[in-house]
């Protein structure tokens, strides 16, 4: 029975709360003053019983089993003020322990002063140390829900203000973006005139593009060409090259051969015509002379 595993919680906002006491106990009083100031939207039911004497456990008893099957209240109040031993054995009882452990309510013990404990404290779901203390601990607080309900107001007055702000800022972006059929015709022909001037100027990039790489082209053709024909040329020239070398006079000086000019500068290949005391100019490989004919021999008859 004095088990605190089966011990019930107390309900957070009851919606009526239930005190099992005499109407004539001074605890009463201060119970109901006090309920009154914390929680006086919340209804109060008395199971009236005495609090003292041979028969008041077992109407205390009787009355919290009345409690339980009214079902009125969400929380049960058994209390009365101090006194002495005697005064406060009714809650020593078994009769009241048992009704307080069978109690399908939860069940707050409020008897006596702070220094004074009964059976009934032991079981009950929560022990107060007086009567007061257990109409506190029984009843939510008025005042400190009355301050959190108005600084959930505000917090959510905040949140209204911010979630207004944010759509209208939503909005105005939202109108600046809606467009008239007109505006957005106008704007639609402008993307069209852009992407039409990206189109000339990719066309005539692209055209350059080709010319570049048609020149380049016709430049390397013409480079290969022009080393083709610089290379035959080359080659022509080594065979003329040759050919005039095989042709001139001065190659046969280096195997002994001469040329011989009269006065006049003519070559002469003959002696025919030459007279004695006559000049001539002898060119060799390697230098020249000049001499004076002595005397001329006929040309040999040719065979």
């Amino acid at each position: 029975m004095f088990e605190a595993a089966r011990k019930k919680p107390l309900p957070a906002f009851p919606r009526a709360i239930g005190i099992v006491t005499s109407p004539a106990a001074a605890a009463l009083r201060d119970v109901l003053t006090t309920l009154m100031r914390r929680a006086g939207m919340v209804p109060v039911i008395l199971y009236p019983a005495p609090v003292q004497g041979e028969t008041a456990g077992a109407q205390i008893a009787r009355a919290i089993k009345v409690a339980n099957a009214r079902a009125e209240c969400d929380v049960l109040i058994v209390c009365r003020g101090g006194g002495s031993l005697e005064d406060l054995w009714a809650f020593n009882e078994e009769v009241v322990a048992r009704a307080i452990v069978a109690s399908r309510l939860p069940v707050v013990s409020g008897v006596g002063h702070e220094t004074d404990f009964s059976i009934a404290d032991f079981v009950a779901d929560l022990r107060a140390p007086t009567p007061t203390a257990a109409a506190v601990a029984a009843s939510p607080d008025r005042e400190a829900l009355s301050a959190e309900v108005a600084a959930l107001r505000r917090r959510l007055a905040r949140d209204m203000r911010r979630i207004v702000e944010v759509g209208a800022q939503r909005l105005d972006a939202a109108t600046r973006r809606l467009l008239t059929p007109a505006e957005r015709l106008a704007r639609n022909r402008e993307r069209v005139a852009q992407l039409a001037r990206r189109l000339r100027i990719a066309t005539a990039a692209e055209q350059n593009l080709r010319r570049l790489a048609l020149r380049a082209y016709a430049r390397e053709r013409i480079s290969t060409a022009l080393t083709r024909g610089l290379r035959e040329r080359g080659r022509h020239l080594d065979v003329v090259r040759n050919a005039l070398a095989h042709l001139d006079p001065t190659q046969v000086l280096g195997r002994g051969y001469s040329i011989v000019r009269d006065a006049g500068g003519r070559v002469r290949t003959t002696s025919a015509g030459l007279s004695a005391g006559e000049p001539l100019d002898i060119t060799f490989s390697e230098g020249g002379a000049d001499v004076t004919v002595r005397t001329p021999r006929p040309p040999r008859p040719k065979r």
